[in-house]
């Protein structure tokens, strides 16, 4: 069979760019090792994050990807909530961060409220007030299940859209416009996209290796659901975030941050760990998260890692019911100076991969960045935003 368009990978970045292509009137093609999307795409908090994004091509993208969410939930019937993020401030040298950021002109196209302990915990009453010196809230966050939406994506664009979804379908060969399957089947195509996240070595593997992208592997936990009429509120972050988004690299004060934790918790910076929480529709809370790359990575979870994270959201949160319900490790592609990188390897094929953490904040509006330079002929390089 042929197609205009044949999208390798069915994780956020794979659907949104046959999600893009098919509203242009192309015929699509996903094709899937697995029987369904099982890897980072259903693995995460469930953030889509403006905040977190450098000013500049990267915030415009993660802004018109929220618009993207929004549109896409109506389409297929999912929600996405318009929760807000907040970070918390419990040491003195957060929240000068929290504060130089709200009022640089890097932050200016995000709504923002710098708020004292009490306006804090009216937000957020969870929030853990022994120490508590204040918080930033940001209206631009949106919140999904990551789970029940790549589903109720997979099925829209299947039973709705028309996409023709190949699951089981291991894809070993990929010349000329024409792919091969593993059982020795066949399809050719006028574009391609190779979009296989953690799994790029698979496929071109010296191309992607050019790139020099880390693996990055994280722990998460979901905590068992809470009392009814318990709610978190907005997506929560620590002080200890701030040390992870590139975003807050703009702040003079983050250099005291990352030299405290240095200094007091380095077993944070060994591992990676910063402090986050989401809530899901069943009440329980996502929480996480931890860094591993490369070759420290082990194919066994620590039970440190895990520990460390619960003390440190006991710190900043107070949650009724900690329990641990279930935990699980992501991975990702991550490169190593950009926020994501697109590389047309032979005559439309493309490789498209690198996202890091930021898959869900950005993959959609990247994906529809790369439908419509097709319309104008434009290229793409190994280019995109700095990290």
């Amino acid at each position: 069979m042929h197609y205009d368009v044949i999208v390798i990978g069915s994780g956020i970045v794979g659907l949104g760019h046959a999600w893009a292509a098919a509203k242009r009137g192309f015929s699509v093609a996903i094709f899937e090792t697995n029987s369904r999307p099982e890897g980072a795409s259903i693995r995460n908090f469930g953030m889509i994050w403006p905040i977190g994004q450098p000013a500049g091509r990267a915030r415009e993208l993660s802004l018109r990807n929220q618009q993207l969410w929004e549109e896409l939930g109506r389409a297929a019937g999912f929600p996405v909530e318009k929760c807000g993020s907040l970070f918390l401030a419990h040491h003195d040298d957060e929240m000068e961060v929290l504060k130089e950021f709200a009022t640089s002109a890097s932050s200016s196209d995000l709504p923002l409220d710098v708020l004292g302990a009490e306006q804090v915990l009216k937000r957020m009453p969870a929030a853990n007030p022994q120490g508590l010196v204040g918080g930033l809230f940001s209206e631009s966050e949106r919140r999904v299940h990551p789970p029940t939406a790549i589903a109720s994506i997979v099925s829209y664009l299947k039973d709705v859209v028309g996409i023709d979804f190949y699951f089981e379908t291991p894809i070993t060969r990929v010349k000329d416009g024409e792919i091969a399957a593993a059982d020795g089947r066949t399809w050719t195509s006028d574009r391609i996209i190779i979009a296989n996240g953690a799994y790029f070595k698979t496929l071109f593997p010296d191309q992607h290796r050019d790139q020099h992208f880390k693996i990055c592997k994280l722990q998460m936990l979901l905590s068992a659901p809470q009392p009814t009429g318990w709610v978190l509120g907005p997506h929560m972050a620590s002080g200890l975030t701030l040390r992870h988004y590139s975003a807050f690299n703009i702040c003079p004060s983050i250099r005291q941050v990352r030299q405290r934790v240095a200094d007091t918790m380095p077993e944070l910076d060994r591992y990676g760990i910063h402090v986050m929480a989401s809530s899901t529709p069943n009440g329980e809370l996502i929480l996480g998260d931890s860094h591993e790359y490369d070759d420290d990575i082990e194919p066994f979870d620590k039970d440190e890692i895990d520990e460390l994270m619960m003390r440190e959201i006991s710190k900043v949160l107070l949650i009724p019911n900690p329990a641990i319900s279930r935990r699980w490790a992501g991975f990702y592609a991550k490169h190593p100076q950009r926020m994501f990188s697109i590389r047309e390897v032979e005559s439309n094929l493309y490789l498209v991969n690198g996202f890091g953490g930021n898959g869900m904040t950005l993959s959609l509006a990247v994906s529809e960045s790369v439908i419509e330079r097709w319309e104008t002929a434009k290229t793409w390089e190994v280019s995109n935003e700095p990290a």
